[in-house]
């Protein structure tokens, strides 16, 4: 088993980059304590998985762990499903029912896609953070609960606490103990540790025996962006196990634009190869005098070049500005100038 620091690597977790290991570390230090904890990262990273370690790990281990997925239900479905609500409350409400901070009494909630929740939730969430109480929908008892809070996003919160969306004070109460989580590009061999499990995870599922990483294929794995991150890994190595008719992973079951023979789409309306992209040059420069060619040339490559990078960090700006090192609003700036908004989102 791989090992950190003398410690087995957290449950259900793979690889031990440099980055991996801070993750690790840092999980284990907050476990002890009774701190919220917003997990931070791209979609595909593995911010589920901390969650579950940071409460195997605590001193609230024996307790209940409760996941709410806050992007999946509506506002009002939401309000119901965090805190319950009574008999009468509303139509469909024919009997009480109990909240899942209720039931993560004495235990751990892991709140996903934090981001998604309404302002109207926000302040109650808030209230719970603050005093450990709320009321059910249609309720004027107060319930006071202990339970430990831990949240997650894909979104750079500070860019939805400047434009509005979501509460300052909200955010600083969840931000008590940051942990970032890593892309796949970030963690060096780590993708193919993570693609040797895979290998085994499929291959016993489909009743073959694992596949041997060709030294092709371990380049393409290395150099490849991975804007999905460990789930879009996952998927092409179980595509590759069940297309394989040898005891080899080779380049030809893996997918074109991880070898390079493709283009990554990134929404724009042309295909977005190089191809594409030099015959947009080209006509665009046909309406220019010479001397303004150039910086329209300049332009276009630069709208391009941001557009892909904020689409592998899937819109965070302030991961997008770090990756092409430039300040946010040097970004903010660029993303209006060329009309990025909706991949900013």
């Amino acid at each position: 088993m791989v090992t950190v620091d003398d410690s087995p690597v957290l449950k259900q977790m793979i690889g031990d980059s440099t980055a991996m290991r801070e993750v690790y570390q840092l999980t284990r230090q907050v476990a002890e304590s009774s701190a919220t904890v917003l997990l931070t990262g791209e979609t595909g990273t593995g911010k589920e998985l901390i969650a579950e370690a940071i409460h195997e790990l605590s001193p609230r281990a024996s307790g209940p762990y409760i996941r709410v997925n806050c992007g999946a239900l509506s506002e009002n479905l939401l309000e119901s499903e965090l805190f319950g609500h009574v008999k009468g409350a509303f139509t469909s409400a024919h009997e009480n029912r109990t909240g899942r901070f209720e039931a993560a009494h004495g235990g751990t909630i892991f709140l996903d896609e934090i981001n998604s929740v309404s302002f109207k939730l926000q302040v109650k969430l808030l209230r719970v953070l603050q005093q450990q109480e709320f009321e059910r929908v249609g309720d004027t008892k107060t319930i006071r609960v202990d339970c430990r809070v831990v949240a997650a996003t894909n979104r750079d919160l500070l860019t939805e606490v400047e434009e509005g969306r979501f509460r300052e004070d909200l955010y600083y109460r969840l931000n008590v103990v940051p942990v970032y989580l890593p892309s796949l590009s970030e963690r060096g061999d780590d993708v193919i540790k993570l693609t040797e499990h895979f290998l085994k995870v499929y291959a016993a599922s489909n009743g073959k025996k694992p596949l041997q990483i060709s030294p092709e294929v371990a380049d393409h794995l290395r150099t490849y962006a991975w804007p999905g991150n460990v789930r879009e890994l996952q998927n092409y190595v179980e595509r590759a196990v069940v297309l394989s008719t040898d005891d080899k992973m080779t380049l030809d079951l893996l997918p074109g634009h991880v070898k390079g023979l493709t283009p990554v789409r990134v929404g724009r309306k042309s295909g977005g190869g190089l191809d594409d992209l030099c015959t947009e040059f080209v006509n665009a420069s046909l309406g220019h005098t010479q001397e303004n060619i150039y910086q329209s040339v300049v332009s276009m490559v630069e709208r391009e070049l941001i557009a892909q990078v904020l689409k592998a960090s899937q819109g965070v700006q302030t991961r997008t500005a770090s990756k092409l090192g430039i300040n946010r609003n040097t970004l903010h700036k660029k993303i209006e100038e060329y009309g990025l908004e909706e991949e900013a989102r």
